[in-house]
């Protein structure tokens, strides 16, 4: 069973749309997958905007806070007090890789030269934030390398091995991703090697709402955006259980490439990337190694090949829904996840009715989403 597409990419939205998008994304339980969903569902932000107190009814919810006007115009404004501003997905300075990945964020925040996102060959560097002198030295050898033969450096300007990378890249172009609101340095520490991306022609991007402090859970949402814009990513001291590995796991996902720097069999802090390797990731030592991995093609995405959204699409499309045949559909989920297809076969419905399901679920709040495309199900009406 096909889900609603999360790769359609809308037309570039008037500024009055761009807010409703805004307020859409920034309302309770909207992440970019049921921006998706929503927007392909209703037709428009502002349609979706009206049906969300309806949706999370249906979905068992106690109600949802919906972004004020008043709450946009206040980020908008302080967003540009600083310099900043909001790209749309659509618009002529998207990230093109981006774009493709399953939920793209809707909206960016941007400091810093916003054509520097608008590069077609990107490549991340990501690692351990306790990184060994070696590790760091490599990773800024192979980021300058990167720079020089035309690649902009994207990493996550954590400590270690990302700092390293921005560092070697600032000449060159580099883009730092946030886990939090693009006014929320982490670590603060970073506060003039963020100065020096901006100041040199690099961008700082962020999906979270301003003033927005990142915690756990945002570090692996922010990894998937580190591969997304990239071609591949490549690894240098990642431990078993750290947070890198889930930026490698987001690029296969991602249909990316995953190179990795091997490391000492001895130092905990190489276990994870060497793993990697053992399950096929491309053993690489310099810049010239991916250079040579990635070939001649540059895999380029133009804007013309993009799938755009088609504005006749309503919920008309998906027909009536009977309670008897929800019950079904929630009665399927449970705290074990499951994918669509189970649900499909379980019930016997049809997709269509399972994706309205999913989406009033989503809304109540009612919903997990996990790796692989499956859900589980959370009773939050208690």
């Amino acid at each position: 069973m096909t889900e609603l597409s999360d790769r359609i990419v809308h037309r570039p939205p008037t500024l009055a749309e761009k807010r409703d998008w805004l307020r859409l994304i920034r309302s309770e339980n909207v992440g970019p997958s049921t921006f998706h969903r929503l927007m392909r569902h209703y037709g428009s932000a502002e349609a979706a905007l009206e049906m969300l107190p309806e949706l999370s009814r249906r979905g068992g919810g106690k109600g949802v806070r919906i972004a004020s006007s008043a709450d946009i115009d206040e980020e908008i404004e302080r967003l540009e007090a600083m310099g900043g501003h909001l790209i749309a997905i659509g618009e002529e300075d998207y990230p093109a890789h981006l774009a493709h990945i399953d939920g793209p964020p809707p909206l960016l925040s941007v400091r810093g030269n916003p054509r520097a996102l608008a590069h077609e060959d990107m490549l991340a560097i990501v690692g351990a934030r306790n990184a060994s002198l070696t590790g760091r030295k490599i990773a800024g050898e192979i980021a300058r390398d990167l720079g020089e033969a035309g690649f902009t450096v994207v990493s996550g300007l954590a400590r270690g091995i990302d700092g390293a990378a921005h560092e070697a890249a600032l000449r060159t172009g580099t883009i730092a991703v946030f886990a939090g609101g693009i006014n929320v340095l982490y670590p603060p520490q970073h506060e003039a090697l963020l100065s020096n991306i901006i100041d040199l022609g690099g961008a700082a991007i962020s999906e979270m709402p301003l003033g927005w402090r990142p915690r756990a859970r945002d570090f692996p949402r922010r990894n998937r955006l580190i591969s997304g814009l990239s071609r591949g990513i490549i690894l240098i001291e990642a431990a078993r259980a750290s947070g890198s590995l889930h930026t490698a796991r987001f690029a296969v996902e991602q249909n990316r490439e995953v190179f990795v720097v091997p490391g000492s069999p001895l130092d905990p802090r190489s276990e994870g990337g060497n793993r990697l390797i053992r399950e096929g990731a491309a053993l690489v030592g310099t810049a010239e190694d991916i250079l040579e991995s990635l070939g001649n093609g540059r895999n380029i995405i133009r804007p013309a090949q993009l799938g755009f959204f088609s504005e006749e699409t309503s919920s008309e499309e998906f027909g009536p829904l009977d309670d008897t045949d929800r019950g079904r559909i929630i009665s399927a989920l449970g705290p074990t996840p499951a994918d669509a297809d189970e649900i499909a076969q379980f019930t016997g419905l049809p997709a269509r009715a399972i994706n309205v399901v999913i989406l009033e679920l989503e809304i109540a709040g009612r919903l997990e989403r996990h790796s692989g495309g499956k859900i589980s199900l959370i009773d939050a009406r208690n």
